[in-house]
Formats: structure tokens, sequence, C-alpha cells
């Protein structure tokens, strides 16, 4: 499976994870603690959030290639919604081993 990481350095880690796993539970059958989550949106793909003291992780997963940009795209902007006092214009996606 198609997957990408990123790493966001920032105090608010569980805030964000916590919005953003609030924010999709209304749609989709969402799992998470203050330190983990998991989004499981439509046709297999999956976000899974991780927040540290002072990182949050967001990994995407999705069945295809074609997929992954859009992806990313969907939970950075929801992200820059929830933390538009911090600039995240520069984040960058690591493609990992398809999983």
């Amino acid at each position: 499976m198609p997957a990408s990481e990123t790493r966001i350095t920032t105090p608010n880690a569980s805030k964000y994870l916590q919005q953003l796993c609030k924010h999709w539970s209304h749609k989709y059958p969402v799992e998470f603690t203050p330190e983990k989550g998991m989004i499981p949106f439509a046709d297999g793909r999956v976000c899974r959030l991780e927040a540290t003291a002072e990182t949050l992780t967001l990994r995407a997963e999705v069945p295809g290639e074609d997929l992954l940009e859009r992806m990313q795209e969907v939970i950075i902007n929801h992200l820059k919604r929830f933390a538009f006092r911090e600039n995240l214009d520069g984040v960058t996606w690591t493609k990992l081993q398809d999983a």
C-alpha cells in the first residue's frame, strides 16, 4: 500500500491530533487518544497520527499511488485550518516503502 509521512515540530501536537480526529469522527469511525489516532477514510485510505510533546507525525496510506498526493493535501489543508497561527507552508512528505 503506498504511504507517506511528515513530521511537524509544534508544541500543539496533541491538540492538533485531537482536533483532526474529532473533525472527521462525524463521518468516519475514528479512534484516538491524546497521543495516537487513526482516521479510516473511505476506499481504504487511512491517516495515522502520533503526537509527542514537540512533534506531530502524520502518515497517509492509500490503496493506489495515484491517490497519495491528494490524500496528503487533504490532511495538511485541514491541519492548516486548526493551526492557523503556525506557518505550515513548508510541510514535506516522505514517501515510504509500500506497506
